[in-house]
C-alpha cells in the first residue's frame, strides 16, 4: 500500500470505526498489565478542549480539522507506588480529521507549538510545564512528531513522551508518563507502532 493509497481508504472511516482502532487494555506493553483503565471513550472536541491548555476551544479545533476522536488511558492501582522511574501512565488516541493536512497542520501548529509555547507556565493541578523538548520518532509510515515534556510539582517531577503520527486523515497519539526525569521514546515508539498497526488494519477492512 502506498501513502496516497492509504490517505484515500481513511476517507471511507466513519466516526464509529474509532473504538476498533484504539487500543484496548490488553493491547498495551506487558509493564502496563497490572494498570487500571481511568479514562476511555469518544473524545469530542468540546471535551478536548475542557481537558486542554487554557483558552481552548472546539471551535478553535473544529476549524483546525479535527472531526472527533476516541482514547484509552490507563493509571496506577491505588497499591502501587509512585516511586522514581516508575510508568505510572499510557494511552493510545485516534482522532479523525477531515483531510490528511489537517492532520499534518494539527501535529505543528496545535500539538508542538502549544506545549512548547506554554513552557514556564502553570498546567493545572499545582503543575509548571518545565521544558518540551521535540523528538524525531522512526519506524513509522508516514509523518511522525514526538515531545517530551517535563512537568514539576509539589511531588516533584513528572515527565512525559508523547509521539503523534498520521495515517491518511486520522492521528494516532500515544504517550507514557513517568516519575522523574525519564526518557521513554524507544518504548513510545514501539506503542505507536502497535497502534499504527491496528488503525491500518481497520482502515483496510472498512474499504
Amino acid at each position: 500500500m502506498t501513502s496516497s493509497s492509504i490517505d484515500r481508504a481513511t476517507y471511507s472511516v466513519g466516526e464509529a470505526a474509532l473504538d476498533l482502532m484504539v487500543l484496548e487494555k490488553a493491547g498495551f506493553p506487558e509493564a502496563f498489565e497490572g494498570h487500571q483503565v481511568i479514562r476511555e471513550g469518544a473524545l469530542d472536541n468540546e471535551t478536548l478542549a475542557e481537558n486542554g491548555f487554557d483558552g481552548s476551544t472546539a471551535e478553535r479545533f473544529s476549524q483546525a480539522g479535527r472531526v472527533t476522536g476516541v482514547m484509552r488511558e490507563l493509571g496506577p492501582t491505588s497499591n502501587m507506588a509512585m516511586s522514581d522511574g516508575f510508568d505510572f501512565m499510557a494511552a493510545s488516541v485516534v482522532h479523525l480529521f477531515d483531510s490528511p493536512d489537517s492532520v499534518h497542520g494539527w501535529m505543528h501548529e496545535i500539538f508542538l507549538k502549544d506545549f512548547e509555547d506554554r513552557v514556564g507556565e502553570s498546567v493545572g493541578q499545582g503543575h509548571q510545564l518545565v521544558s518540551a523538548t521535540r523528538l524525531e520518532p522512526t519506524g513509522f509510515f508516514d509523518e511522525a512528531v514526538g515531545l517530551r515534556v517535563l512537568q514539576g510539582g509539589v511531588d516533584g517531577l513528572i515527565s512525559s513522551t508523547v509521539v503523534d503520527f498520521r495515517v491518511g486523515r486520522l492521528l494516532g497519539v500515544v504517550f507514557i508518563g513517568v516519575v522523574g526525569d525519564h526518557h521513554r521514546l524507544d518504548q513510545v515508539i514501539q506503542l505507536g507502532q502497535i497502534l499504527e498497526k491496528r488503525i491500518v488494519s481497520v482502515v483496510l477492512g472498512s474499504t
